[in-house]
């Protein structure tokens, strides 16, 4: 990356501070929760939670949560995040 301009290096540098907290973050609740997991591969299998929202021919707009694998829900729990909750879960199709 290249900045000239003073603002705009401070910004680039505290991004990538608050991106170097999070991924020490990551990592020490990933291994107080015995996951196995390193954080890309956290994030790799959050990246399958999906909001879905369905409305097919004007009828009431259906909304959801992809389905919470076991997998899933052990990372959230490690990371301390709380689970995605929605009234109804959603399967992929």
């Amino acid at each position: 990356m290249y900045h000239r301009l003073p603002e705009r290096i401070r910004a680039h540098a505290s991004i990538c501070f608050m991106a170097l907290i999070l991924h020490r973050v990551m990592r020490m609740r990933l291994r107080e929760g015995q996951t196995g997991l390193t954080p890309e591969r956290a994030l790799q299998s959050l990246k399958r939670i999906q909001h879905h929202r369905v409305s097919i021919n004007g009828a009431q707009p259906l909304s959801g949560v992809s389905t919470m694998t076991t997998e899933l829900s052990q990372v959230l729990k490690a990371l301390k995040v709380k689970t995605p909750t929605q009234t109804q879960q959603l399967s992929l199709l």
